[in-house]
């Protein structure tokens, strides 16, 4: 196999229990993620290990499972890389939540694969439109959910952490 091909693997997306070994470490390494930026920003220093099981056990991710949720797990090329979640707020509106790829496999469209698998999953479960929140500090995030046709609206929540906050109408819903 040439080199080109070899970097050009593909992602395969599927649904995997909240409570597997992969997930659970994804879900782990996402709210490190976040946790680090924020503390960066305005503690100048990272999370310790027992904020990360304070902020899993705060933001608990039980509701990513049918019948009215979803976590996706992305793969490239076999390698454990990312996931997102999907929830009902109603019958018409699904939320992305957990939205998350490892930087050693970030600018592959792993991203965008996911952000198309939660959409589907989002119609699958009936939603009409698909909404999310963000950190603003989250650069990378919101310019993503931007390119793919999120709109910024009104709060439709009250979370401390979240400060911008995006809607996209799903084709092919209800």
């Amino acid at each position: 196999m040439s080199d080109a091909a070899t970097l050009r693997l593909p992602w395969a997306v599927s649904a995997e229990p909240v409570g597997s070994p992969d997930a659970a470490a994804l879900l782990r390494d996402y709210y490190t993620e976040v946790a680090d930026r924020y503390f960066a920003l305005h503690e100048d220093r990272r999370s310790t290990a027992a904020e990360i099981d304070e902020g899993l056990a705060e933001y608990p991710s039980a509701d990513l499972a049918p019948p009215g949720g979803v976590l996706l797990v992305a793969r490239y090329g076999g390698d454990v890389a990312g996931c997102a979640g999907v929830r009902l707020l109603d019958a018409r509106t699904a939320e992305l939540k957990q939205m998350f790829v490892r930087a050693a496999w970030r600018g592959r469209g792993g991203a965008g694969a996911l952000l198309g698998a939660a959409e589907t999953a989002a119609v699958r479960l009936g939603a009409e439109r698909i909404r999310l929140d963000t950190r603003r500090d989250l650069v990378e995030a919101v310019a993503l959910y931007r390119r793919h046709g999120f709109e910024e609206i009104e709060p439709y929540h009250d979370d401390p952490y979240a400060e911008i906050f995006f809607e996209k109408r799903l084709a092919g819903g209800r």
